[in-house]
């Protein structure tokens, strides 16, 4: 149960980033980065490179959120003695201010980097961008939707704290079931389009 406590507790701050930056990209602020990334090119098959939901706004949105939350959570866990003791990203370095700012750069570049792979495979077998297949394919699309950021951001937390292939890929399954939960509760609450 405390090796569950602290996954989370490490991963709070991206959990809350990703969820900002969710509201952030469907606000009209700053609508000028609301260009895709992929500049609307296509690859040499003919086919997108990324898609229209891959935009600046996102990405740039997804570091500075993921930023933004590392630090309130670094003084958040800085204040408790517990959350400051079962998060992995203070067991081998101190809870400082240069630190978190630094953390939080690569969990969010991390995060927005890792979506951009998946992206790319679902253009080159047709799945119009921020909608889900059908079939067998469904089943790991979904799956490798809401994991995909995870990779990235565990590896993050990798370089930090040593930890296992197993622990790794369980993390990673952990990160993903609670994508899945946090995505069918924004999409009750009408900040997505679709569940998955």
């Amino acid at each position: 149960m405390t090796v569950l406590v602290e996954m989370y507790v490490s991963l709070l701050p991206v959990i809350f980033a990703g969820v900002l930056n969710m509201v952030w990209v469907k606000s009209p602020y700053m609508s000028f980065l609301k260009r895709p990334i992929d500049n609307s090119r296509n690859f040499f098959d003919g086919k997108r490179i990324f898609g229209e939901n891959k935009t600046w706004k996102g990405f740039v949105g997804m570091i500075v959120f993921a930023i933004i939350t590392t630090v309130i959570w670094g003084l958040i866990c800085e204040k408790s003695q517990y959350l400051n003791a079962h998060n992995y990203l203070y067991r081998n370095y101190d809870n400082t201010l240069l630190y978190n700012l630094n953390i939080g750069f690569f969990l969010g570049l991390a995060y927005a980097l890792f979506e951009l792979p998946n992206s790319f495979l679902k253009r080159r077998i047709d799945i119009t961008p921020g909608k889900s297949t059908s079939g067998a394919k469904s089943i790991f699309f979904i799956f490798f939707d809401q994991a995909d950021s995870i990779f990235g951001c565990v590896l993050v937390i990798l370089f930090v704290y040593k930890m296992s292939i197993q622990f790794y890929i369980a993390y990673v399954l952990l990160g993903a079931i609670t994508h899945i939960a946090i995505n069918m509760l924004l999409y009750f609450l009408k900040l997505r389009r679709n569940m998955f």
